[in-house]
């Protein structure tokens, strides 16, 4: 199962300050927007997200259809495949597209210990 590029998505208090934290680690931003109250940020190939105010805790993060800087892949495993074999493997989805769409969708679901964990496809 191919699940697309990661990172982690870090729920923040305050955006300016987590940002300029994590450029002192070597962090730039690569993609966002700051005045909507998310960022994406890159070091190396390490991709982390900080969001302000859109989730109540982190997340794994997983991108459809996307390599680790961002750019598209072909072929790769559309979101309501995956949304299928979860299902098939016995997971229960916290949130799902409609099955049979297309294009962008995204699907949540939640690890044995309370993880989060999102399959956010954009394209």
């Amino acid at each position: 199962m191919e699940l697309g590029a990661f990172s982690v998505s870090l729920a923040v208090k305050d955006l300016t300050a987590s940002r300029e934290f994590y450029e002192k680690l070597g962090f730039a931003a690569v993609g966002g927007e700051a005045d909507q109250g998310w960022l994406i940020l890159r070091n190396g190939t390490t991709t982390l997200g900080i969001f302000q105010g859109m989730f109540e805790g982190n997340l794994l993060t997983f991108n459809p259809g996307w390599d680790a800087a961002g750019k598209n892949t072909d072929p790769f495993t559309d979101v309501r495949v995956l949304q299928a074999g979860l299902k098939e493997a016995g997971l229960e989805l916290d949130a799902e597209p409609e099955p049979g769409g297309e294009g962008p969708a995204s699907l949540m679901l939640t690890d044995p210990d309370g993880n989060a964990i999102l399959i956010d496809q954009h394209r």
